[in-house]
């Protein structure tokens, strides 16, 4: 995504995060993060949380993870980490 293409949408943490996911990963990118978000089957298997998201560089000191048992919880999560880290995700 370009830069000023003002494809940012806002969500609530806790509703629709996982439709903006991609542009979320993108956005980092930009920003000199390194990320990604999986899912592990054996953990799911397992009855544990099976979404992972993890990211570091650029402007963040050291990585950062955060675990869900869904894709919107797992990335609800990581936002909320990102931006204690004081990264301003615009979504």
């Amino acid at each position: 995504m370009a830069k000023g293409m003002g494809r940012h949408l806002k969500v609530g943490l806790d509703s629709g995060v996982e439709d903006v996911t991609l542009p979320i990963l993108e956005w980092l990118g930009e920003q000199g993060v390194g990320a990604m978000i999986r899912v592990d089957a054996e953990r799911m298997r397992e009855g544990r949380p099976a979404w992972t998201f993890a990211a570091s560089g650029g402007p963040l000191d050291g990585g950062m993870r955060a675990d869900g048992a869904s894709a919107a919880e797992c990335m609800g999560s990581a936002l909320l980490q990102l931006r204690e880290a004081g990264l301003a995700v615009p979504f």
